[in-house]
């Protein structure tokens, strides 16, 4: 047996040894499309307009598929397999949405109500449009801050500001300002959900090629820096002037720190013990995640302790610190935004659907190939867009996806987007009957939840060193939107030139019976069962 493997090995090196000499004339390509005939594709503009209006019983099945997909999934969805870790998910993540979505209301400078509007609404539509399973529609911290700026720049304090004839003070009616902040926040959500669904219906979501992951995580840093800074009035107690335009961040921090010498220290002893407590808490989540079948709902207990505390004390009476005041039970009746805005934040509303849907769609794609399902880039676009229209009509503020939430939905077991349409389920009910146990819970609460959420995003500091070290590191792009072609082989000629582009091109069939002879007779292996050769253009 050891001389017939050593015969066969030296046969085979013969054979590899063998010089091939291929004689051929010089053909250009000129010379090929005059002898071999090449196709010439000759659709006219009007056939192709024919083409794409024409509709057919299938072609309008699968229209309805593709622009409502939850027609597609629902059917198929498997209770026996998912409906249990989906109902746990929706759960866990509807009790999450409840302090997040009352804190990032207030980063939106809208009343905290309108966050848990904001985490209804939307994330049915989507439930509905959605093509990802796993990340969790909603509030999200980079969202609110814009929205803010907006609700902000238009409605300033200084625009509400009344003579109290009994102080002899200015006074800023709230009532009035936040009614015209909430106007102004479903004017440019319902804008932007417009622009979104413009952009899906032209196929805009090739955008996301371009979203690269640096610069995706460029900009949430550069947001949560905003963020915080915003959040800082809440910490010390202060009331800091409001700017805009460059350098706008720069003096609001100088202003923040020429009145830190009036710090509500009673706040501060709030936000204080309120960040430590978080911080340990996740951390001991963090410490016990693999050990507990959920993980533990740190800022719901937070928040409802910071209630109790707040409601006990009086926090508000006896020293000050500002709470989240009135929040009406029920649901807002629909209403259409108010028009004669939409010229003054047509800026915005673009800036925020797109940022709203690069955030988005980064986190989908992510899951997506972690869990082996394809997400419609373009009808995320659309389910993002009437998400967001739907929710102006509501009185919500304009919606993209949490990280934080989405990876407690998927370490839950949530496997579909019921997840996300039971969560729904569970702010309707605290809208509905519980909302207003929360009347006295302090705002440097919520203020300090964002702070914990935001440490994940600032820790995206550390990737400067590898970044700089790359920096030089020039990839050159040799093509976008690249096409492809089966290649044939010219008869008697080893030229290949794509099939549908000649008519005498022979495809490479009978090629595959000679290695199908190979593999069988040197029992090889690494040898391709079929020979396709592409041509890159």
């Amino acid at each position: 047996s050891v001389l017939g493997l050593s015969l066969v090995s030296s046969k085979m090196a013969e054979r590899r040894r063998v010089d091939y000499s291929v004689h051929r004339d010089v053909m250009h390509k000129e010379t090929v499309d005059n002898v071999f005939n090449p196709i010439h594709n000759t659709t006219t503009v009007r056939e192709k307009v024919q083409k794409s209006v024409s509709c057919s019983g299938p072609r309008a099945k699968k229209c309805l598929v593709g622009s409502v997909p939850v027609v597609s999934w629902l059917p198929r969805y498997s209770f026996r397999e998912n409906i249990l870790g989906d109902i746990i998910s929706g759960i866990s993540v509807g009790i999450m949405h409840l302090p997040q979505g009352m804190a990032y209301a207030i980063l939106a400078s809208v009343p905290a109500v309108y966050g848990l509007y904001s985490s209804f609404y939307p994330v049915l539509v989507y439930f509905i449009f959605g093509t990802s399973k796993h990340i969790s529609v909603g509030t999200y911290a980079v969202m609110s801050v814009m929205i803010g700026g907006v609700t902000e720049r238009l409605a300033p304090d200084s625009a509400f500001s009344v003579f109290d004839n009994v102080t002899g003070e200015a006074i800023i009616n709230t009532t009035l300002r936040d009614v015209e902040r909430v106007k102004v926040a479903a004017a440019v959500t319902f804008l932007s959900g417009i622009f979104q669904v413009l952009l899906g219906l032209v196929q805009f979501g090739f955008v996301v090629m371009y979203l690269s992951e640096p610069l995706v995580r460029g900009y949430t840093t550069g947001a949560a820096i905003h963020v915080i800074v915003s959040q800082l009035k809440y910490t010390f107690g202060i009331s800091p002037t409001r700017f805009s335009g460059p350098l706008a961040l720069i003096y609001t921090v100088l202003e923040i720190c020429s009145l830190l010498p009036k710090t509500n220290l009673g706040t501060l002893v709030v936000s204080a013990v309120s960040i430590v407590c978080l911080i340990l808490a996740k951390e001991l989540n963090a410490y016990l995640g693999k050990r507990l079948p959920v993980p533990i709902p740190v800022e719901l207990l937070g928040i409802v302790v910071a209630t109790v505390v707040s409601w006990q004390v009086d926090l508000n009476g006896r020293y000050g610190i500002d709470v989240v005041g009135g929040i009406p039970s029920g649901l807002q009746p629909p209403a259409l935004p108010k028009v004669s805005l939409f010229s003054q934040v047509i800026g915005d509303a673009f800036a925020i659907s797109v940022v709203g849907y690069g955030l988005a769609i980064s986190l989908g794609r992510i899951f997506a190939l972690k869990y082996g399902y394809k997400v419609d880039s373009n009808q995320e676009l659309i389910a993002f867009g009437l998400s967001n229209t739907f929710g102006g009509i509501f009185q919500c503020f304009a919606i993209s996806c949490s990280m934080s939430r989405s990876m407690v939905q998927v370490s839950t077991g949530g496997r579909s987007q019921v997840a996300g349409a039971l969560s729904a389920v569970v702010i309707l009910v605290i809208t509905m009957w519980i909302g207003q146990l929360f009347e006295d819970l302090p705002k440097a609460m919520l203020a300090a939840i964002i702070y914990v959420n935001l440490q994940g995003i600032m820790k995206q500091f550390m990737d400067i060193p590898a970044l700089w070290r790359n920096m030089y590191n020039k990839t050159l792009v040799l093509t976008q939107l690249p096409t492809y072609s089966l290649l044939g082989q010219i008869p008697d000629t080893d030229i290949y030139r794509p099939l549908n582009s000649y008519e005498q091109v022979q495809s490479l069939e009978h090629l595959q019976s000679h290695l199908d002879f190979l593999e069988s007779n040197c029992n090889t292996t690494g040898i391709t069962n079929n020979f396709t050769i592409f041509e890159l253009q």
